[in-house]
């Protein structure tokens, strides 16, 4: 059994600046996928320049953001927002939705295309391999703000965390007694999810899209391999406390809104295979 360590979320303070650790991780998610991105234009005959894998960065961050968090807060808080229609614009403190960000990034990748030529999967391909990188920063800034943990645990590596500290979790996930000290040890689901969603995902896309291969086919692959993954690990993430469980006393939101992106890889593989489209990146 290991304590959850006592980290800061605040990285860097200057006056009343604050820079979060959660801000740094998906700075770091974009700026290594950017870094790729730019490598693997600059091999001869991708198809794509430097220059545009720069202005594609533009159009991510800003899929990622405008639809990570208008994601979230219809997916997950809308009750909030009435409540506290300023949580919109703290995305520091958490609450950033990963299908809404894909819908967002979907609809950047369309923009982009429109402006500089470049067909719709022949985008998705090229990005697939280089989100993994920003997830699994994601998912340790969730580790790092304490969010999104799984249930209890006697597995060795479970932890406890501090009621004191992450107060909602005690009392509205755990139901926790006032007064208890430190949780029953839990899933760190986050990490699980670091490493699935963010090295494992990256290994398999990485390598897979390095040969030739149809159009669609790496994007589906991204959608099948990241929907397995997330489907998995929901299985020990506990439910957020205002919405909890869909049926069965296990399916939860997170699996509801994964279940069409394993149909649609499962679609875009076999229609790649079919077609035997030409390589999008």
């Amino acid at each position: 059994m290991l304590t959850y360590p006592q980290i800061d979320p605040v990285a860097l303070s200057i006056g009343p600046l604050a820079i979060h650790w959660y801000g740094v991780m998906y700075l770091v998610g974009f700026l290594g996928g950017w870094a790729l991105g730019r490598w693997r234009a600059s091999r001869p005959d991708s198809g794509w320049s430097t220059r545009e894998v720069d202005d594609l960065l533009f159009y991510i961050v800003l899929g990622v953001v405008l639809g990570g968090r208008m994601g979230y807060i219809l997916f997950y808080g809308f009750a909030d927002l009435v409540q506290d229609p300023l949580m919109l614009f703290r995305i520091w403190e958490g609450g950033m939705s990963f299908h809404g960000g894909l819908l967002g990034v979907l609809a950047a990748m369309w923009l982009f295309g429109r402006r500089y030529d470049k067909g719709f999967f022949q985008s998705t391909d090229f990005i697939a391999p280089l989100i993994p990188v920003g997830l699994g920063t994601g998912r340790l800034g969730n580790f790092i703000n304490g969010e999104l943990w799984g249930g209890p645990s006697d597995l060795p590596w479970a932890m406890q965390v501090s009621c004191e500290r992450f107060w909602n979790l005690c009392q509205d996930k755990l139901q926790l007694p006032l007064g208890t000290v430190m949780t029953p040890p839990l899933h760190p689901s986050q990490l699980y999810e670091a490493v699935l969603e963010g090295v494992v995902l990256f290994a398999i896309l990485w390598l897979y899209s390095a040969k030739p291969r149809p159009m669609m086919a790496v994007s589906g692959l991204f959608l099948l391999g990241y929907g397995t993954f997330r489907f998995l690990v929901e299985l020990v993430r506990m439910p957020d406390a205002h919405i909890g469980y869909l049926a069965f006393d296990w399916f939860t939101m997170g699996q509801l809104l994964t279940l069409p992106m394993l149909l649609g890889g499962l679609l875009l593989l076999a229609l790649a295979y079919s077609r035997r489209s030409p390589r999008a990146c």
